[in-house]
């Protein structure tokens, strides 16, 4: 009868997927536990809702300690260790006693005398079914940790894969805007226009090997971090003992392996100039003033939409930390027909945003800034890189960050817009013909005024 109850016992302890002692345990929605690492391998590849490896119910990837199955599995392990010790080879021959003291700096097992010796004096001791424990929490600490660098280099990776499908589709995108420039600007400058484009090609392609080779070092990189994460995994369903013979070589492995994360490319071309641009330009400049301010609330910050749009998957969302706002200058004319040219100096700012919005702006000032109606080139900071956006479509440029003024050309006529690197001649981006046709204000906002903790960070 009670050998029956042990074995119906032990089996509500075995993991499906494993057929092991459960491990870190945890139950799913449709109430079947698991261990947490085999869940983990099981549905790492498949996209929710996934299917309980048991009943094959839908679930979700979202794994809860089940408390009492974990309590219940120490005190199975805890009992397996006690039958170990008990054995005749885990007595003490000179003491003959059983070895119930852990010494952690020689990491082994003690009867009480002989860890009262002198040799074992200044050691640090502990009861062994303490120091088990403490082992295995340390097990799963470790794996824990390694499971989110899975994840992170299994999201480079895909965003690897996808950075150069985009790169590649940028590439023949610039080169069709450069090309439809030159020809405008300087239709028989044949020779000048094939020598950008090649020159933009060829840094392309650099860019294109870098990412196949960031590519590769990522997919050699899942497969050692999912070999040290099975390997923790097996130790883990290790009885007691066996944990305390000593894993730190393991965790100084698993350590080393997540300092040397391969990082995701930030592609970028030069901004390669264009002779004449912005003196063609430069015929219709006229001076705009940023008369009509207005301040806008934190949650309706342009820049932390672009940021996460921008610096996925990595970018951290930290709209709820800020109380504040940033400040919004709209021009104090706006315009319905005509061609015009201004400058906007911005050395000294990290998040700007650049170009004009419908003229209805200035009568609403508290309007949510929204893509529609206002055609805007953004850049934003994160760490220590910086990204280009334009908007209405939202459009991503790998372009090199213009230093200092920013040209913005106004074409009423066709209803497009261009934006000029002028430190470099280089065109931006130029939206196409048709873009808008209704009066446009010129629109800027620089940096942030941004109180968080009590600080002011200008």
């Amino acid at each position: 009868m009670e050998s029956d109850i042990s074995q119906a016992f032990q089996k509500e302890l075995t993991c499906f997927i494993c057929l092991r002692c459960l491990t870190d345990p945890v139950t799913i929605s449709c109430g079947h536990s698991f261990c947490r690492a085999c869940l983990h391998l099981s549905w790492e590849d498949i996209q929710p809702p996934v299917r309980c490896p048991k009943c094959k119910e839908p679930s979700q990837k979202d794994l809860r300690t089940n408390i009492v199955l974990k309590k219940l599995v120490s005190i199975v392990r805890q009992a397996s260790l006690m039958k170990d010790l008990s054995s005749e080879e885990q007595k003490c021959v000179t003491h003959e006693d059983t070895k119930r003291i852990f010494c952690a700096e020689n990491r082994i097992f003690l009867c009480p005398l002989r860890s009262y010796s002198h040799e074992h004096r200044g050691h640090r001791h502990c009861p062994i079914e303490a120091a088990a424990e403490d082992q295995m929490d340390k097990l799963l600490k470790q794996m824990a940790s390694l499971w989110e660098k899975v994840q992170e280099n299994q999201e480079n990776l895909e965003a690897e894969n996808k950075m150069r499908t985009l790169w590649t589709d940028y590439l023949t995108f610039r080169e069709e805007m450069i090309r439809t420039e030159y020809r405008k600007l300087h239709p028989l400058l044949c020779e000048e226009e094939e020598k950008h484009i090649e020159s933009m090609r060829n840094e392309g392609q650099c860019v294109l090997e870098k990412l196949r080779t960031s590519e590769a070092m990522m997919v050699q990189k899942r497969k050692e971090l999912r070999e040290m994460y099975q390997e923790l995994m097996a130790m883990s369903q290790e009885p007691y003992v066996v944990l305390l013979q000593g894993l730190d070589d393991m965790f100084r492995r698993s350590g080393s392996m997540q300092l040397s994360m391969p990082q995701a490319i930030q592609p970028e071309l030069s901004a390669l100039p264009i002779t004449g641009l912005t003196e063609s330009y430069n015929q219709f400049q006229v001076t705009i003033f940023f008369d009509n301010v207005t301040m806008l609330h934190y949650n309706m910050n342009l820049f932390n939409a672009m940021r996460r749009l921008s610096f996925r998957p990595h970018h951290k969302d930290t709209t709820t930390d800020f109380i504040g706002c940033y400040l919004a200058f709209w021009g104090s004319q706006s315009f319905i027909s005509g061609k015009y040219y201004w400058e906007v100096d911005l050395e000294d700012s990290w998040d700007w945003a650049v170009g004009v919005c419908k003229n209805s702006y200035l009568r609403n000032r508290d309007q949510r800034i929204e893509s529609e109606g206002e055609f805007l080139l953004v850049c934003v900071k994160e760490g220590n890189h910086y990204s280009l956006l334009t908007t209405c479509p939202v459009l991503q440029h790998y372009i090199e960050k213009p230093l200092g003024r920013v040209g913005v050309f106004l074409d009423c006529e066709d209803g497009c817009l261009s934006f000029v690197n002028v430190a470099k001649s280089s065109l931006i981006y130029r939206y196409p013909p048709c873009t808008f046709n209704y009066p446009i204000c010129p629109f800027f906002s620089s940096g942030e005024i941004v109180i968080q903790h009590h600080i002011v960070f200008f």
